[in-house]
């Protein structure tokens, strides 16, 4: 793999795996899609299954005929089972204690680990393009080299596009997407 777009889904109207996009998440995908085409993108497209994620590139898929390959590593991060009012607070600790767990949620280790073990699966590929959700963003980032804190994650946009590129066996990480 040379490259690679990591993407986070577009503006949702809610955070229910059926959420779909918002208005305004609906018209940045026609801006996503003409930003997708100057960077000639993609061989293959995957996905997480939550309807914000795919809403997010159809449009896109469906311009050029491409298959959305949709991999339940790549859904959200569930902090917590329960709704939290500090969500927030909680998610900024998890960045810093990777172990912490909210009752029966994940932790950031745990999630790292399993967007890891499909991000392992993608060497056959020379230019995947990934739709996702921004800690599972934050965690494909370091992954691929990048260290990533809380208040970089808070500055992630809907949508956001990061396109990284091997340079001389290392990774160069471009965020592409202008608000």
């Amino acid at each position: 793999m040379d490259r690679v777009i990591l993407i986070r889904h577009a503006e949702a109207e809610g955070q229910h795996r059926d959420s779909p996009l918002s208005h305004r998440g609906l018209e940045s995908t026609e801006k996503l899609m003409e930003l997708l085409n100057e960077h000639r993108c993609c061989e293959v497209i995957f996905a997480s299954p939550f309807l914000r994620a795919i809403e997010t590139i159809k449009p896109f898929a469906e311009h050029h005929g491409l298959s959305i390959h949709r991999d339940e590593r790549l859904e959200e991060r569930i902090l917590s089972e329960t709704p939290l009012n500090d969500w927030e607070a909680i998610l900024e600790d998890s960045f810093e204690d990777r172990e912490m767990k909210v009752g029966a949620g994940e932790s950031s280790r745990e999630a790292k680990e399993r967007v890891s073990s499909f991000l392992d699966e993608l060497e056959g590929y020379s230019y995947p393009l990934i739709v996702t959700h921004g800690n599972l963003l934050a965690f494909i980032l370091e992954y691929f080299g990048k260290t990533v804190s809380f208040q970089e994650w808070k500055n992630f946009s809907y949508p956001d596009v990061f396109l990284l590129e091997k340079d001389q066996g290392s990774w160069i990480f471009n965020r592409i997407w202008e608000n």
